[in-house]
């Protein structure tokens, strides 16, 4: 999901994409198929313990919120090698991982017998893991709770343990982000909440499981502040995290149907909440199966109400057509006898038309010259575009094959063949000489399509913050990304590929300019967009 997407503001763009992403959950299932494949070829090969316990680790991780009879049977063997390794902190970790997938299955007396009989003293950077794994499973024992008592009671000790744990984990980590932000929302501090999850939330990594418990709580405080703009469009944000790594057991996907069943979306709320129940039953995740069990009922009666509405309005517009029909019939005989009468009007004006015809000739062939001038003039924007794409992916192509030769080399280098190979795999030079001629090729075929972009990109900064180059530079590092947005490349990704830069780098460079801009800083690239365009 980008970055442009989450700006939206508009929440059905992101409720089409999430549309588009349930259609293609083959694709994103076999995704993690291949993933879990991958895994467990890997541990049929190795005889390394420590090698065991990381991969059953891995495979317990993808199976958590996907299968959690799978998970559970990861999770047992992971806690067996680590029995085996005789090391106290992998052995509590991996009690802690059986803990919270039993808690999924709704074995709350099991995982409590495993929490009772870890020795945390032993371990104390896992005290945070232990106290927040306690706070889980009481939470969720509040939730399956048959009476109002229980319930109050499994809560009051589920924010008790998560009292406990935020003291316990490293602050800025997920963890205690999560925690904390969960207190703040019991104490009804949304302000609080947003200041500290809005930030941290965009230094999380697409692939990051976390990125959806993250988006959630914020669509929570939201909720709280009566925002429920802001609400639904979190919402979906941490519903698009589920859907793209496959998890099954979520609880944002039904959140968001029952939104929109009550904003009157029937129909996409009753898809949504088929597909969450169809997911929670697949991992087997009891609580949510029961969650969504209890609202289906209710969304599926509203869909099926719908439909009724829908063939009543089919039938009734079906009849009108019919009588629509019978009236145009009936027109158009009394339009064939008005055309009788017309005809010999259009006698007597045939001549003139003929007269016409002559000066629509001569106006034909002006527009034939004017067309074949137009179409001259879009094949050569349209080539000059084809230009610079080919010379920009040739280049960097070219680049691409250079770093895989040197690969090569060093794989050579590898298998014995050190005398003939190891100057050459050391070597960065050649690489070097062709990444500076090949910026020097782009900045100076950048100013040949753009000569004055130099003196109209400084226009647009406020007067102490021009770019100066330095003596011999055509363009330098900042420049360059601004030119690559000229030509249409807005991807900070796609620049950091091209530029060999880190992908938060692009980011500052982009941000530092931007407030160096002489007007507002959002019209900023707009601007850079139209350097040469009177030119042109």
């Amino acid at each position: 999901m980008s970055f442009h997407l989450i700006a939206q503001n508009n929440s059905n763009v992101l409720l089409i994409e999430i549309d588009k992403t349930i259609e293609n959950k083959t694709y994103y299932t076999q995704k993690k198929e291949h993933k879990i494949t991958q895994l467990k070829a890997f541990l049929k090969h190795t005889t390394s313990l420590e090698q065991k316990y990381d991969i059953t680790r891995k495979l317990y991780n993808d199976y958590q919120s996907y299968q959690s009879d799978s998970a559970l049977v990861y999770a047992r063997k992971n806690f067996q090698i680590a029995e085996n390794l005789n090391e106290p902190e992998k052995l509590n970790q991996a009690k802690l991982n059986l803990v919270s997938i039993m808690g999924t299955l709704g074995m709350y007396k099991e995982g409590i017998d495993v929490l009772n009989a870890i020795n945390i003293a032993s371990t104390p950077n896992l005290k945070g893991s232990f106290y927040g794994m306690t706070r889980v499973i009481y939470g969720q024992m509040a939730d399956n709770a048959s009476s109002q008592q229980e319930k109050e009671k499994y809560l009051l000790l589920s924010k008790q343990y998560r009292d406990s744990c935020v003291g316990y984990y490293p602050t800025n980590t997920v963890p205690y982000i999560i925690a904390k932000a969960d207190w703040y929302l019991d104490h009804a501090k949304q302000n609080e909440t947003l200041d500290l999850l809005l930030p941290f939330f965009s230094k999380i990594h697409q692939n990051d499981p976390n990125r959806a418990i993250i988006s959630y709580i914020i669509s929570q405080a939201y909720k709280q502040k009566k925002d429920r703009k802001l609400e639904k469009k979190w919402l979906s944000i941490s519903t698009l995290s589920d859907l793209q790594l496959d998890k099954k057991e979520y609880i944002s996907l039904r959140s968001l149907a029952f939104l929109l069943y009550e904003e009157g979306d029937i129909e996409r709320s009753y898809t949504y909440i088929k597909r969450s129940l169809d997911d929670a039953v697949f991992c087997n995740a009891r609580l949510r199966t029961y969650e969504i069990s209890k609202m289906l009922p209710i969304i599926s009666e509203s869909y099926q109400k719908q439909n009724e509405t829908n063939r009543f309005q089919l039938v009734l517009f079906l009849v009108s057509a019919g009588i629509l029909v019978l009236i145009l019939l009936a027109l158009l005989f009394l339009l064939s006898k008005q055309m009788k009468k017309l005809s010999t009007a259009k006698k007597d004006l045939s001549f003139a038309n003929n007269k016409l015809s002559e000066l629509n000739d001569q106006l034909n062939t002006f527009n034939e010259k004017l067309n074949l001038s137009n179409n001259t003039l879009t094949e050569a924007n349209f080539l000059k575009e084809i230009y610079i794409g080919r010379y920009m992916d040739q280049c960097s192509d070219y680049l691409g094959k250079l770093d895989e030769y040197q690969r090569k080399l060093n794989v050579l280098a590898t298998t014995g063949k050190i005398k003939d190979l190891v100057s050459a795999v050391k070597s960065k030079e050649y690489i070097e000489n062709e990444l500076k001629d090949f910026y020097t090729n782009f900045d100076r075929t950048f100013l040949q399509l753009f000569p004055n972009f130099i003196r109209d990109f400084n226009t647009l900064l406020i007067s102490e913050e021009t770019i100066q180059l330095k003596e011999g530079e055509q363009l330098n590092t900042e420049l360059r990304i601004f030119a690559l947005i000229r030509l249409g490349i807005k991807d900070s990704a796609k620049i950091a590929v091209f530029l060999r830069y880190s992908i938060s780098t692009i980011y500052n460079y982009r941000s530092q300019l931007k407030n160096k801009s002489a007007g507002p800083r959002e019209e900023f690239e707009e601007k850079v967009m139209r350097i040469g365009t009177s030119n042109k």
